[in-house]
């Protein structure tokens, strides 16, 4: 494939143009460096297969010229801060939704004819089923990203129609592993670095979630990529497990050698529109081959070692 990553100096876009290069695939990594870092394509210093563009995802005319010769795009660029989204409320319209539009007209304009795109199982919303498949129905959204994120896909789908482009949409869990710089366990590693004793932790500790494996997840999605035929595939990407907050922070403790006084602000969920259970039906991908390596508690240590062993991540987003 010739292929561009938007987002690719990212936590996952790095990841993802590590295994495409890795596999012999011609890569553009295009980014604006808001959250990424250029450090980690040292590695592909002088490799002819390898090219980073540094721009932003809403500059049509630099993504279009970007763009040319490519024939798959990943769009993982986005703004993911959602607990903040009400103090900002046009950010996920701009750089989530527009920004989408935008790469649909840059594919159209250079001839890429296949889009994978990082949506959300937020979407969602609070779900009545679980674990929850694909075709569950959609409630009335109340975060902001994953309204934002659900009008990406209705544009991936609508372009699809119009415009003969095929659509690999993903709706990830929350992702865990080397590189991770945003999360619960980024946050909590960091006021566990600064006050061992004490950890304050939103909500109650109740709160029920799937996390995946960063590598594990572009598995999913060069699986999907390689074996879907369809001309809008839609597919949920976890694990086949939850677990709640107080279990998350129990392996973060044990893997520090900490025992802090937990402090909760109450309720059953961190902000507005914090989805207090998320448990997706991995069905669709596992029957393409796919499952994932590691499970949850492997997930949190892995990404618990990697922040211990790299300061300057914690550093760089102080």
């Amino acid at each position: 494939m010739n292929v561009l990553v938007t987002g690719g100096a990212g936590f996952i876009g790095s990841h993802l143009v590590d295994r495409l290069v890795g596999d012999g695939h011609s890569v553009v990594a295009y980014d604006n460096l808001s959250s990424g870092f250029l450090d980690y394509f040292n590695p592909y210093a002088g490799n002819p297969h390898f090219r980073f563009v540094r721009g932003d995802v809403l500059d049509v005319a630099a993504l279009t010229e970007a763009m040319r010769g490519c024939d798959t795009v990943f769009h993982l660029a986005a703004n993911a801060d959602v607990r903040f989204g009400l103090d900002h409320p046009r950010r996920d319209l701009e750089q989530n939704t527009i920004a989408t539009h935008n790469v649909l007209e840059a594919m159209r304009a250079a001839g890429a004819r296949r889009i994978a795109f990082s949506s959300t199982g937020s979407v969602y919303g609070e779900a009545k089923v679980f674990p929850t498949p694909e075709d569950a129905p959609f409630p009335i959204q109340t975060s902001l990203y994953a309204a934002s994120k659900l009008a990406g896909e209705g544009m991936i789908a609508a372009y699809a129609a119009g415009y003969g482009l095929q659509g690999f949409i993903f709706r990830f869990v929350s992702l865990l592993g080397e590189r991770y710089s945003h999360g619960h366990v980024f946050d909590f590693y960091k006021q566990l670095r600064e006050h061992p004793q004490e950890l304050r932790v939103l909500g109650d500790g109740t709160q029920r979630k799937s996390y995946l494996y960063v590598k594990d997840c572009i598995d999913a999605m060069l699986t999907a990529l390689e074996k879907g035929r369809d001309p809008v595939g839609v597919f949920n990407l976890g694990a086949d497990e939850y677990c709640r907050v107080t279990d998350s922070i129990g392996w973060i403790c044990e893997a520090l050698n900490v025992k802090p006084e937990l402090k909760f602000s109450g309720g059953d969920r961190g902000w507005v529109g914090d989805n207090p259970f998320i448990f997706l039906d991995c069905a669709r991908i596992r029957s393409l081959g796919w499952a994932p390596r590691l499970t949850i508690r492997e997930g949190v240590v892995k990404t618990v070692e990697y922040l211990r062993e790299n300061p300057w991540l914690l550093e760089a987003r102080a």
